[in-house]
C-alpha cells in the first residue's frame, strides 16, 4: 500500500524525513569484483579485456580489433531501423543541439583598476568516453543526452563503449551513434569498459572523462577510478515528485508517476496535493493504469515501496517541502505554474503546467536528462556543456602593477613561511 502523508498530522515530519532515505541495495561483493576487474586490466591490458568481454557479455573475441565496431555494422543498422525511428531521432539530436549551444562559456579578460589582466579562457575536454548500457534495452535518448553536450563543446575524441550480449550491439544504439557522427565505438561494457576507458588499454587510448550511466558494477568503477579520469556523477534510481491541484486530470498524473516507477524498482514517485479527493483519484487511477503497462512487476514494486502521496495544507507549504526533497524532476501541474519557479530552489528539472508531463524532457524538449538523485540537486546540476569544458586562469602583470599589488603578497607568503615565494615578487619588485 502507498504511503499516504498529511501535513496536518502530528507525527508528519517524522514520517517525512522517512521518506528521504537514500535507496540503495548495498551489495558489498561488488566492490571486490570491481577491484579485481580494475587490476586485471591494469596489469594484463588487452588480453584481461577479452577475458572479461567473454565472461560478462559471452562474446568471444579472439582479438580486441573485434571489439571495434566497423563501418559495415553501422551500415548494416540503418537498414534495420524504422524510418519513423531515424527521423525522431534526428529532430531529438537538432533540438538538443540546439538548446546546449546556448550553454557555450565566452572567455573573459579585463584589467583591474591596477591595469593587471586578469580573466579566464575555456577550452573543451579533449578526449571523452561514453558509456552506453546495453543488453536487451536500448536507450538511444540516453546516448544522445551524453554525447550531444560533448559534440558542442567541441570535445575532439568522443568514444563509446557499450557491452554486446553474444557479440551484437542493438542497431538503433549503432543508427544513433551514426547520426551524432561518432566513429570510435567498442563492444565493451560493465566496469571493464570503465576501466579500459579510464586507465587504457594497448589498443584503446584513456580518455580524460567518462560519462554515462550504468549498473552497480559500472557507478561502482566510475566512482573508484576518479581521479584518474573525470566522472559525470554517480547517478541514483530515478525519481519524480508533482505538486498538482484538483483541476488535474487524475489519470494523467497517475500515469506521470508511473513513468518513472517503470524505470527500476528503487526509483520513486511521490504526489503532493492539497486536495485529499484528488489524491484518492490518482491512487485509484494508478491501480488500473498499473495492469496495462508491459514493465508492471518494476513499477508496481517501485510504487508500493517508494511511492508516496502527501496532502499539503497549501500549495506553497507543498513548495517548501519540494525543495526539501530536491528531486530530479519536479512537475507544477498548477494553476499559475510559472509564477511559483523563484521559490523553486532545489530540483534537477522543472515541469511547468499540466501540458508539460516529465517524459517530454526524456527526449525531444532540449534540456539534458541526466539529472541529479538522491537529493543531489541540493548541492549540483544536470549535465550540461560546462561539463566538457576547464576553465584556466589568466593573469598577467608588468612591472608597474606587480610593484602595486605585490607587497601585499609578499606580506601574506612571509605569514605562512614561504620565504621563497616571497622572494620570486620581491627579487621584481625591490628596483
Amino acid at each position: 500500500m502507498v504511503k499516504i502523508l498529511r501535513e496536518n498530522n502530528k507525527n508528519f515530519l517524522e514520517n517525512f524525513k522517512k521518506i528521504l532515505i537514500k535507496r540503495e541495495m548495498i551489495d558489498y561483493s561488488v566492490d571486490q569484483v570491481v577491484d579485481n576487474i580494475i587490476k586485471k586490466i591494469k596489469d594484463d591490458s588487452d588480453s584481461a579485456l577479452l577475458a572479461l568481454t567473454k565472461k560478462y557479455d559471452n562474446f568471444r573475441a579472439s582479438d580486441v580489433n573485434q571489439l571495434l565496431v566497423r563501418n559495415g555494422e553501422i551500415e548494416k543498422s540503418k537498414k534495420m531501423i524504422d524510418p519513423k525511428v531515424l527521423s525522431s531521432l534526428k529532430s531529438a539530436i537538432k533540438r538538443i543541439k540546439d538548446y546546449h549551444k546556448r550553454q557555450i562559456p565566452k572567455n573573459d579578460l579585463f584589467r583591474d583598476k591596477h591595469g593587471v589582466l586578469l580573466g579566464g579562457v575555456w577550452n573543451p575536454i579533449e578526449s571523452v568516453g561514453l558509456y552506453v548500457p546495453g543488453g536487451t534495452a536500448a536507450y538511444p535518448s540516453s546516448l544522445i543526452m551524453n554525447a550531444v553536450p560533448a559534440i558542442v563543446a567541441g570535445v575532439k575524441r568522443i568514444v563509446i563503449t557499450v557491452p554486446a550480449i553474444n557479440g551484437v550491439l542493438n542497431p538503433v544504439i549503432l543508427s544513433c551513434a551514426n547520426l551524432l557522427g561518432i566513429k570510435e565505438i567498442y563492444k565493451i561494457g560493465g566496469a571493464q569498459a570503465v576501466a579500459a576507458l579510464a586507465i587504457g588499454t594497448k589498443k584503446i587510448k584513456k580518455v580524460d572523462k567518462i560519462v554515462g550511466p550504468g549498473n552497480a558494477y559500472v557507478a561502482t568503477a566510475k566512482k573508484k577510478l576518479f581521479g584518474m579520469v573525470g566522472i559525470d556523477m554517480i547517478a541514483g534510481p530515478s525519481e519524480i515528485l508533482i505538486i498538482a491541484d484538483k483541476k488535474n486530470n487524475p489519470e494523467h498524473i497517475a500515469i506521470d508517476l508511473l513513468s518513472q516507477a517503470e524505470h527500476d524498482r528503487l526509483a520513486q514517485s511521490i504526489l503532493i496535493t492539497d486536495n485529499e479527493s484528488f489524491a484518492k483519484k490518482v491512487i485509484d487511477n494508478i491501480t488500473i493504469l498499473l495492469k496495462k503497462l508491459d514493465r508492471r512487476d518494476i513499477a508496481s514494486e517501485s510504487w508500493k515501496n517508494y511511492g508516496v502521496v502527501i496532502i499539503s495544507k497549501t500549495i506553497q507549504s507543498s513548495i517548501s517541502l519540494a525543495n526539501q526533497i530536491a528531486p530530479e524532476h519536479l512537475e507544477l501541474a498548477i494553476d499559475n505554474s510559472k509564477k511559483y519557479l523563484n521559490k523553486i530552489k532545489n530540483a534537477g528539472a522543472v515541469f511547468l503546467g499540466k501540458y508539460t508531463p516529465e517524459a517530454i524532457g526524456d527526449y525531444v524538449a532540449g534540456p539534458n536528462h541526466v539529472l541529479p538523485t538522491d537529493r543531489t540537486a541540493k548541492f549540483s546540476s544536470g549535465l550540461n556543456v560546462l561539463d566538457f569544458f576547464k576553465r584556466t586562469s589568466i593573469v598577467s602583470c608588468n612591472s608597474k602593477n606587480l610593484k602595486k599589488i605585490g607587497k601585499d603578497a609578499i606580506v601574506l607568503a612571509n605569514q605562512e613561511g614561504l620565504q621563497a615565494h616571497a622572494l620570486s615578487i620581491e627579487c621584481r619588485i625591490k628596483n
